[in-house]
Parts: C-alpha cells; structure tokens; sequence
C-alpha cells in the first residue's frame, strides 16, 4: 500500500470547539459529500479504526508519527488529547477528510481523522465519545502515549472498547515493575509493545547463536531500559531460568554482550517509529512470545 499510493491529493477540514459528537458525524458526512462532488471517484477502504490517547506532552511527537500512516492503513484515525486542567468541559474537534492519489488509476483512496480535545470532565469518560464514532465490524486498534493509568477509569474503559492495545515502553520510567499491569490485563486485551519490536533484529541474531546461547548466565545490553528488560525477559522465558542483566543507558539498541563477549551486530536499518506502528496495526492475535517475556522481566 505505501508503495501504491503518492502524496496527499486533497484536504478537506472542518473545526468546531465545544462541539457534540453528532455535530462531528454531521461534519464527517459533509465532508464526504463535499468530496464525492469534485468529480473525482473516491474508495472508501478503511480497514480498522486507530484510536490514540495522547496527552498534551506526547502531542507533536504523536503527530509526527501519526502523519507517516494514512496512506498505508487508509482508515478512522480517532486522536484524543485530554486537558484534565482545562477552566470548563467541553470537546473541541478537527475533522479532516486525507485523499490520496493511485497512481494510473483516476480515483483516491480517503482516510478520516479526528482530532478531538477533551476538556475539563469530558476526560472521565472518552469511551461513550469514541464508541459512536467507530466504524462498525472493523478492528480497533488503541495507541496509548506513556505509562498506562492502571485502574483508572479512562483507561479501562478504552481498553474494553478496542480489539488491540499499542504501547511503547520506551516511555515509561519504572521499568520492569510497570509491566506488572500490563501483564495483569493479557486476558483482557491482545497487547502489542513497539519497543518489543524494536529487538526483533537483535532477538533473530541472538538466536543464531544456539546452542552456545544456551549456557548463558549474564547478558549486558547498551540500549534503553526497556531494550534491556525485554531482551533479558526473552531468554530467560527462552531457557526457562534466571539470567542477569546488565544494563549501560543508550537512546537506542546499541550492543549486547553474552558472557562478556560481544555479540555480532545484526544486519537492517533501524525502522523509523511510523514503520512500527504500521507493523503492529496489521497484527491480529496475541503474541505469546511477548507475554512470556514480559512476565519474565518481572522474576
């Protein structure tokens, strides 16, 4: 798809501040209407609904990454910005209608986003704005920016709202206790962690290394907190018993050592954060593999 599809052909938006979520759907359909008028044959082919929890401080960078998506999951992308602090309750939203070109064929391929503030009180309770919002018998995917509130309202509701819950644990700061509520909740949502993702290179590569790998008892990882967890987490749920971890802070997986020799340096680029979103929007199932390495970190 990323590759069928060339830039952003038309954009048509509509704003409105302490709005109602019908007066969004009335916006959502004039948009279309507006755009089925141009002439220009459109193909409504969303495949899911992407939801994002993004509070204020994760907003821009949750932007970038957002606007690398549309043209490979053409789909509903619902933003939530909560401002708990905000003088008054009220949702503001912007609504854009996102077409984009097929190259030799005169049509476009439409992705919707919904760009929704909620202020005040109107955070309590997101999953009774979102659920009429979704688009019926598809997928729902949940991006949640930095640690998930566990027990808190908010995010209970939206995970019992979604078919998939997306996090990234690079974000968060006290590692590995907050998997601890992660791991509470692997049977109640499929779970997906894009800094698991990120060691996919590294686990494939330590994975050539058996059987000598097996007889491991330290590893010392040069990469986030996170890396380092769920790497260590891996092999021990790999190999069924306690391994230590050592770990040197980097912004990114840098090396490991096994035994205090260093480990070859897997081929491939380091894939940038809206190829990996992209990749956990088409996983479906539970990954099993995760979950036990998560549990692990916490032995």
């Amino acid at each position: 798809m990323e590759d069928a599809l060339s830039a952003v052909a038309n954009l048509d938006e509509w704003s409105g501040e302490d709005t109602s979520v019908v007066e969004i759907e009335r916006a959502l359909a004039g948009l279309r209407l507006e755009s089925d008028s141009d002439g220009v044959p459109h193909l409504r082919t969303s495949v899911l609904t992407h939801l994002a929890w993004v509070p204020l401080e994760w907003e821009q960078r949750a932007l970038d990454t957002l606007a690398g998506l549309a043209e490979r999951h053409p789909s509903r992308t619902i933003v939530l910005v909560p401002d708990p602090e905000a003088d008054h309750d009220a949702i503001d939203a912007a609504v854009s209608l996102r077409c984009f070109s097929l190259p030799d064929v005169e049509r476009e391929v439409c992705s919707e986003v919904i760009e929704l503030r909620l202020r005040g009180d109107r955070c309590v309770a997101p999953a009774s704005i979102v659920a009429p919002l979704l688009i019926a018998d598809l997928p729902v995917f949940l991006r949640w920016r930095g640690v998930p509130p566990y027990g808190d309202g908010p995010f209970e509701q939206m995970i019992d709202l979604v078919d998939r819950l997306i996090v990234d644990s690079t974000e968060w700061r006290d590692l590995p206790r907050d998997y601890g509520g992660l791991v509470e909740r692997f049977d109640r949502v499929t779970a997906s962690d894009i800094a698991w993702a990120r060691t996919s290179r590294w686990r494939a590569m330590l994975a050539t290394l058996w059987p000598d790998i097996a007889e491991v008892q330290r590893i010392r990882v040069r990469g986030t907190e996170a890396q380092a967890q769920l790497l260590a987490g891996w092999l021990r749920s790999r190999l069924h018993r306690s391994i230590a971890l050592e770990h040197e802070a980097a912004e990114r997986l840098e090396g490991v050592d096994v035994d205090g020799e260093p480990a070859p340096f897997p081929p491939g680029d380091r894939p940038h954060a809206s190829d990996l979103l992209s990749d956990e929007l088409e996983q479906f199932e539970r990954d099993r593999i995760y979950e036990e390495a998560v549990r692990a970190t916490l032995e």
